[in-house]
């Protein structure tokens, strides 16, 4: 039984990660293919590109037990539903049905956050973790919430969609949800961004920034970090802005969870040390005191492979079962 494989799926806006992994949660091999942004020809292209890479490792379909994959968008873990994906244009999508039909292998779909957040759990930062909240700061921002080890979907489908807790109750930046304020518009790379420009705009303080957008005419969340930590007044106070919200978030949702750890993984989380100081440094101001004792902080370790590992995981425990 050991000695089959597990296919962990990933599918991001540009690219989808796949991955062999054993029951260990080793990856075999991995790989990516490009999305297809109608979303129509994704399953297939899943289905196809497992087979290449079984041909290339001279392996038979039997080899596998299973897929685990991780869809952006509230998911129903039962039917493998999707609910929503707004960037491929799909709405109730049976994306566990035609995955099934295309691959001929059992699967089970979960939010592609939650997958993350799964695969931290198992062999990241989560360290094996029972409790635990994994924040994703990327283009946008992305959760999952793992409570006594189980993952919270809540009644249809939308746990863990930490992105759009509210940060800022009055006004704030319109989120793409429909609502305004959301941490999403603060803390994702976007978010880092347009604070950024807007303090650019409405000030003269010199920054390093003002000439980089002058010479690439663009700027990235990265550009705001490195400047800070060199001392960039400017981007320093962007950076402090950004943190104070996550922290005041993260802490309102750890009151309610009491984690033992909070993983904060996406692109932005490459910002490491002066990200997870200044984020610790809000939470702890904000969380109960016995919350704040009980949680870790920590940066996310499996960088783009969380999301494999953890549809590896889903797909282990979860098809094991029948």
């Amino acid at each position: 039984m050991n000695e089959k494989w597990l296919v962990g799926v990933d599918l991001g806006g540009t690219s989808i990660k796949m991955a062999f992994i054993n029951y260990y949660g080793e990856i075999i091999e991995k790989w990516e293919i490009p999305t297809d942004k109608s979303g129509k020809e994704i399953t297939t292209d899943v289905a196809k590109a497992i087979d290449t890479k079984l041909i290339e490792l001279g392996q038979v379909k039997s080899k596998l037990a299973g897929i685990g994959m991780g869809a952006p968008g509230p998911v129903n873990l039962t039917t493998g539903l999707v609910y929503e994906t707004v960037n491929l244009g799909w709405k109730n999508y049976p994306l566990k049905d035609h995955l099934e039909i295309e691959t001929a292998l059992p699967a089970v779909i979960d939010n592609d956050a939650n997958m993350a957040a799964i695969g931290e759990m198992w062999k990241g930062a989560g360290d094996g973790a029972k409790d635990l909240i994994c924040v994703t700061l990327g283009t946008g921002v992305g959760g999952g919430i793992i409570s006594n080890g189980e993952v919270v979907h809540g009644t249809n489908g939308a746990g863990g969609e930490i992105g759009h807790m509210t940060s800022i109750p009055e006004g704030g930046a319109p989120c793409n949800c429909g609502k305004t304020g959301c941490i999403e518009t603060i803390a994702s790379a976007t978010g880092v961004v347009r604070i950024a420009k807007e303090k650019l705009e409405s000030t003269n303080t010199s920054s390093v920034l003002r000439e980089i957008i002058e010479k690439n005419s663009e700027l990235t969340a990265k550009d705001v970090f490195f400047a800070a930590e060199n001392g960039d007044i400017l981007a320093g106070e962007v950076v402090d802005y950004v943190t104070f919200h996550l922290g005041l978030v993260l802490a309102n949702l750890a009151n309610g969870l009491n984690p033992e750890k909070i993983v904060i993984g996406g692109g932005v989380s490459k910002a490491g040390d002066l990200l997870l100081q200044k984020v610790t440094s809000y939470f702890n101001q904000f969380a109960f005191p016995r919350v704040a004792a009980g949680a870790t902080l920590t940066i996310a370790t499996l960088g783009n492979d969380a999301g494999v590992i953890g549809g590896a995981w889903l797909a282990k425990t979860n098809l094991m079962k029948h």
